[in-house]
Formats: structure tokens, sequence, C-alpha cells
């Protein structure tokens, strides 16, 4: 239907209505499901190319409005994908033998890094049996005897031979407190010092230096005693390794062959068996802690033994219960939780760790498949960030501590084997995310190459709405709901065009399709309903609307009260009824504000009040300075404005921004100049260019109720309207009151393409137009304009006239 700038639109025009009997089923029922997002096919794609290139850096971010179904449809989407890929390696950490600070990563295939703790667990505990009754058999006891009495037997020979050769030699041994001791006997008695002194003086000499060789002797054998004493300990050692070998052996030959398609565990095993046998005494049974604190005894028996510490296997990630591809939604993303971590212990007051307090973190769940983080609280976490673009960057997994990596403590800890990194990850936020990462952060673009675009809108063709249609059914069978009605889906929509504000297209809102059809399934039930119908929809729209309509329902009640000074009949010079948008929460709503103008004679000033005291965006300013323009150009092309005019939103008290109040600006300053009055039961949004073209403004919906409801209150006369942007009319899906009031003819909505079109409806004057001189029709408002500029003009020629003579005046005064 053809539109005609400044005529009323026709009922048709203002809501357009979706016929339910263009939809190929009776119920939701009859469809099958779907999870494909509506609409969304251009993000679909970037999804499906990004998860399928294998290549480095094509992760993705997926960008959008919320409630466009982005969670959803990438939740969905990972699935399928996930299931048709293998399930990718366990991770286990170990022991490092050569480096306890080092430990070891393992990878096994998918389920058996489980099967390898349990079997080393069984092991050690089969160990700290086997190992204790070996070393307490009597066949182990008689060899380290043995073997200790052949030490004590070369030790005592030792001191026989020397005691033998000292009693040749008429020569005693004694024990004293500081050691052995030679002294001098006859008849098995020890000399005195006299009896020695009358000794003759070979006699003592042959003594002296006979004490002084055994002397020598008994040193030798001393020095000789480590040594054997060390070799009896090796001996002992060697038993005792030989003993555990035959004890542990048979224990881990079974693991062995278990794991022999496994060379890397076949090397640990091996490994830890020698490392066993090495430190037997980890299984050897402790003192029995008598004369120890309880609560100590408590805590040492409470503990886990050293030897299952050392070496029982810390599985990292394990998927036995994985199907296909790891799928992981990460809710907190901060560092250590991206990560991974090393927790500590605190024993006897000091913070300890080890290989088996290593944690995993959502990057190793996720390795091998994919990983979902939203953005927002990605970057709101310290250094989370960062430490994911080091992952992928490096395509390793390093496990550190989140203070040690800023530098705040400096302490001895491990440092485990980095994890081989493979997967992709896919971000979900808002566009502004995307745009400011990508300007301000030069390795986003190198990390995530592939957005994924959720678009805002759709149009409603056939194919759109039955797959909208198909994912109502999907929610509806998993929500446990009633179906829907082709009515109430048709019913669905119409609202979704209304809250997108455009006739010709439909919101891809995913999530408020769904919200309203629960809310629907309510209403349908109080009513005793099997389907909800059309009707359920509305009172599900009704009732969210009616929840958060207070602050809206005040200002109109405040209107209605004259609290707020807006006039809807009469006229008046040099005032206009504008219109704003407020949003409230989920709620936009419309309000009329008065718009004021004066004018006098100046230096060409359109002065913006509400840009001077600072409440003014600069988006307003804008609007009035192109008003400026058009007022010079369009009037007085060749003379220079000589007015002073000022701007006014009357009672306003908060901030204002936005051009759509620019064409009522214009038009009020019109109306001031032209001292022609402005009908007041009519608004006006839009706004202009520097020719005078009124263009497309948003909210046009909400304006026009906003305005249609104060009318309505105080009662519809038929004279009540608004003027809107001829651009704009597509965008119309009014509410069924006001519709029924056009058919009525009770009010009336106007498009108009240029501000002559709105000045002439406004004033009920004709506006006028050039003719082929130049100048406006007598009597028109654009000549009363024209007259009136002129005049001040003049007005302010004379003035700086009559100035100039009276400056001469006073020079002459002072020069005589």
């Amino acid at each position: 239907m053809k539109v005609k700038p400044g005529k009323p639109l026709s009922p048709q025009l203002l809501y357009r209505h979706c016929d339910p009997a263009d939809l190929n089923f009776k119920t939701t029922a009859d469809l099958e499901e779907s999870r494909e997002i509506p609409g969304q096919d251009r993000a679909a794609e970037a999804i499906h190319f990004a998860t399928g290139i294998g290549i480095d850096g094509h992760n993705v971010f997926v960008l959008g409005p919320p409630g466009s179904g982005r969670h959803a449809f990438v939740r969905q989407f990972l699935k399928n994908k996930a299931a048709a890929r293998e399930v990718p390696q366990d991770w286990c950490y170990v022991s490092s033998f050569d480096d306890p600070r080092q430990p070891k990563a393992i990878a096994l295939p998918p389920g058996r890094s489980r099967e390898l703790k349990v079997g080393v667990e069984h092991v050690i505990q089969d160990a700290q049996t086997a190992i204790p009754a070996a070393f307490e058999s009597e066949d182990f006891q008689a060899q380290r005897e043995a073997i200790a009495e052949e030490f004590k037997e070369v030790q005592e020979e030792a001191f026989k031979q020397i005691e033998q050769e000292a009693k040749e030699h008429e020569i005693g041994v004694i024990q004293t407190p500081t050691g052995i001791a030679f002294i001098p006997i006859r008849k098995e008695e020890a000399l005195s010092n006299e009896d020695f002194k009358k000794l003759p003086e070979e006699e003592q000499k042959q003594f002296h230096d006979q004490i002084e060789k055994l002397t020598l002797r008994l040193q030798q054998v001393m020095r000789s005693m480590p040594k054997r004493a060390r070799e009896m300990r090796q001996k002992i050692r060697q038993l005792e390794r030989d003993v555990a070998s035959l004890a542990v052996t048979g224990l881990v030959d079974e693991l062995v062959q278990k794991y022999s398609d496994i060379p890397v565990v076949v090397e640990h095993l091996e490994k830890m068996q020698s490392d066993i046998i090495d430190n037997v005494g980890l299984f050897l049974h402790p003192p029995d802690g008598q004369g120890m604190p309880a609560q100590l005894q408590q805590v040492m028996e409470s503990k886990e033994s050293d030897a299952m510490r050392k070496y029982a296997i810390n599985v990292l990630v394990d998927r036995s219960d994985l199907t296909g591809a790891p799928v992981v939604f990460e809710d907190k993303p901060g560092f250590v939780e991206l990560i991974g971590r090393i927790e500590h212990e605190s024993e006897f007051g000091s913070l300890v760790t080890n290989f088996s307090l290593i944690r995993p973190g959502a990057l190793h769940r996720a390795n091998g498949g994919y990983l979902v983080i939203d953005a927002a609280k990605l970057l709101t976490y310290p250094l989370a960030w960062d430490g994911l673009k080091r992952a992928l960057k490096s395509r390793e997994i390093r496990i550190r501590s989140l203070a040690d990596d800023i530098g705040l403590v400096s302490t001895v800890t491990l440092e485990p084997e980095p994890i081989p990194l493979d997967l992709k990850v896919i971000l979900i936020g808002e566009r502004i995310y995307y745009y400011l990462l990508e300007r301000y952060d030069p390795e986003f673009s190198e990390l995530f190459k592939v957005p994924a675009d959720f678009e805002d809108q759709m149009k409603p063709t056939g194919e759109n709405i039955e797959n909208l249609s198909r994912w109502l059914a999907a929610t509806i069978r998993n929500d446990k709901l009633r179906h829907l009605t082709r009515g109430g889906v048709a019913r669905l929509i119409e609202e979704s065009s209304r809250r997108l504000g455009d006739s010709e297209r439909m919101s891809t809102d995913i999530e408020h399709f769904t919200d309203l059809v629960r809310e629907a399934d309510y209403w349908a039930g109080l009513g005793g309903k099997a389907l909800i119908e059309a009707d359920d929809i509305q009172k599900a729209i009704d009732g969210r609307i009616n929840r958060g309509s207070r602050v809206r329902d005040r200002i109109q009640e405040e209107l209605l009260r004259e609290t707020f000074l807006i006039e809807t009949s009469g006229a008046r010079i040099g005032q206009v009824n504008g219109l704003a948008v407020l949003q409230v929460g989920e709620l936009a709503f419309g309000r009329p504000q008065r718009i004021t103008a004066s004018v006098k004679l100046g230096s060409g000033e359109v002065i913006d009040i509400e840009r001077e005291v600072k409440l003014g965006g600069p988006l307003h300013s804008k609007g009035v300075l192109i008003l400026s323009g058009f007022l010079g150009s369009h009037y007085l092309s060749d003379v220079p404005l000589s007015l002073s005019a000022s701007l006014v939103f009357e009672q306003s008290y908060g901030g204002v921004d936005g051009d759509s109040a620019s064409a009522a600006e214009l038009c009020v300053l019109v109306s001031a100049l032209a001292e022609t009055p402005i009908r007041q039961s009519l608004a006006i949004t839009g706004s202009i260019d520097q020719h005078g073209r009124i263009q497309a403004i948003g909210g046009v919906n909400e304006k026009i109720e906003g305005f249609f409801d104060i009318c309505s209150k105080r009662g519809l006369t038929g004279e009540q309207g608004v003027l809107i942007p001829e651009a704009n009319v597509k965008h119309l899906m009014l509410r069924k009151d006001v519709v029924d009031a056009v058919k009525a003819k009770q009010f009336q909505v106007y498009p108009v393409a240029h501000v002559d079109e709105a000045l002439s409806l406004l004033t009920g004057e004709p506006t006028g137009q050039k003719n082929r001189k130049g100048e406006f029709p007598k009597g028109s408002t654009n000549r009363k304009v024209h007259d009136r500029l002129l005049d001040l003009a003049e007005k302010r020629r004379a003035f700086g006239k009559s100035e100039s003579k009276e400056d001469d005046k006073a020079d002459e005064g002072k020069s005589s």
C-alpha cells in the first residue's frame, strides 16, 4: 500500500498481521524437532568451518546479542560434532625418579589411566606386605646375621692376633676410658711405674719399641674397621636388594606385561621397580611411635604412606566415561580453573606439596575436544586471558602457581612436565568485547581467526517461520509444556516483529520466545486448555508489561494530574509536543515532552539550553546545529542571521541525547519566528538534515503509544495524532487499541518526509514553496519566517549604525 506524506496512514499500515492459515501445521505437535537456530546461517557456517579446519589459530568468537540462542546452538552443535570424534587420551602425572621437582606426564589410551592407578596401588599395597615379610623371614635373617657375624669374626680375629703378639712379648692389653692401652707385664701381672723404672734401660727400650709397634698395628686394624663395616653394609644392602627384588619383581612384571603396548608406561614401571628396590626402607614397618604425643601419633597414622605418595599414579584426566570428544563449558574461567593448580598441605606448620597434589584445569579436561567460555567472565579474572593465550600460542599446558606467575612469592615448588594442547576454544560474548579485543590486543586476531556473528533479526519467510516453529516444538517437548496452536505461533511471530520494531523483520531473540511460551503455558493451564492459544500468548505479554510498568504508570499519572505539563488540545506559539523513549528494565515506553522556543534580536545564535547546562549529549547538540544551518540556508542565504533563539526541553531533569527531537525543535523555532501557533493535539518525532528532510528514528511504536495513552485517558477527540518520518512506516507494529482508534478515526498517524509537510500539519496553514524568483508566497508560514528574519537583520543593522554614530560622537568629545 502506497504511503502519501502528510496524509493519515490507513490501519493496515500500522500493524502487520501473521495469518495462521499461512502456517502449514495445526499445532507444534505436528512438527519434527529442530535444534538449528532459525536465521543464523552465517554464524552456523562459521562454526562449522572453524571446528572442521585443523590449522592453528582458527578458534571461534561467537558474537551477538543476548537471547539469540548462542549458548544453546553452540552446545547442541558441539554435542553432535564431538560425538563423531574419537575419545582423546587420558593424562597422568607420575613421580620423576631423576628429579622429584619435575613430575612426568604420561598419556594413555582413554579409560586405561584409572586401571593403571588401581594396578600400581595394588602393587604398592602388596609390596608393603611382601617386602616386610621377606625381611622378617628366617632365611633373610640368617643371611644378614651371617654377614654381621663374618664382620665380627674378622674384627675379633684381628684383635686376637694383636693380643697374642703382645702376650708373646710380655705386654698386656687393657681397656681404658680413652680406648685400648698396652702395658708391660711379668708373670701375668702388670708392672707398676716403680717396677718398670727398676728394669734395665735396654729392657725398658725393648718394651717401648714393642708397644709402639703394637700401637701401630692396632691403629691399622682400627682404620680398616670402617672400610670393613662399609663392606658389610654393602653386602647387607645388596642382600636387601636381592630379597626386595624377589619380592617385587613378580608384582611389577604382571603390570609390565599388561601395558606392554605402551612403552612409556613400561619404562615408568621399570624405573619404579628399581626405585622400590633402592628404597626398601619406605616399605618396612616404622617404629611404633612410643613416646610420641598422642595428637602427633594420630596425624602420622592418618597420613597416606610415604610409599603410596611416591609411587601412586595421579590421574589428571580420565576419559573412561566419554563416548566422543569432550565438550567443556567453563562457568568460572579463572587462571587456576583454566590452567590447573598445584595444591599444598599443611604439615607441622609448613606447606608442602608433591606430584599427587597437581589438579587439572578446564584446558586439561577439554584437551582433544572443545572448550566454551563466556568472554565477559574470562576478562574479569586476573591473568586468565593471558594464561589462555599463552597456552594456545605454545600449544601446551604448563601448570604453575598464579602467585609465582605474578612474582608475588618465591618458593620452591613443582615444575610439572607440560602437556601438549590440541583443542578448539569457543568464546561467547557481545559484539563490544570482540571489537575491543580485535582493536587493542594484537594476539587476538592470531588466535581467534573465526568470528561467528549471530544476527539480531531475520526476514519472516516461510522457511524461517517453519524453523522457528520447529525450534519451539523441540523446546516444548524438552520442557514438557503444552503445544502451541498455529494461532499461538502467529501471535508469537507478530510479537517478534513488534519487539524488534520492524514490521518487515522478525527478532532472533530465541530466549524471549521460549520465555513467553513458558508463561503462556501457565495461563493455558489456569484456563484448563490442552493447547496454548493466541490469547494465552497475549496474557503472557500483558503480564510482562504489567510487572515492569510501575515507572511508566507513575509518569502518566503525573501527566494527567498536570504535575508535568503536556497539552493535548488547543494551540500555542513556540511550543510543541516532542516524544522520547525511556527504558526501565526490559520495558521501553514513550512519553511526550514539551519543547519550547523563544526568539529575540541577536547575533545568529541558537542556544541549546540542555547543552549549556551539560544535560545534552553530543548527538542532541549535533541536531541543534543542523537546524541552525537549515534556518540560514532555507530562509536567508545571503543575509546573516540576526536572532538569538533558545530551545529547551521543559521539565526535563535528566540527560538528553539523540537527534530524534531535532524536527520538533525546528518546528517550534519556526513557530516562534512566524508567531504561528502549533496544534497541541499533535506530537512529532524525527531527525532532520540540513535540507529539511525528516529522517528515521528509533522507538517509533513506543513514542506513538506514549502520546496515545495520554490522549486516550484525557479523551480522544479525533484531532489527536503523531507525526513520524515516512521512513519509519515500515517499522510500525502498534498496539491493538491504537489501531482500533485509527480505524474509528479517533487518532491519526501522519508520515512526513520534509519539515514543510510537518509544519503544514502542525500549524494548519500552508507552508509555502519558493517560486522562480526565490520568494515564498505571501501569508505562508515560510514567508512569515523569512520576513521576521529579514526584519531582525535590518534592526540589527540599524542598531549597529546607531552604536557607531554614538561612538563617533564620543570620540569627537574626547578630542575637543
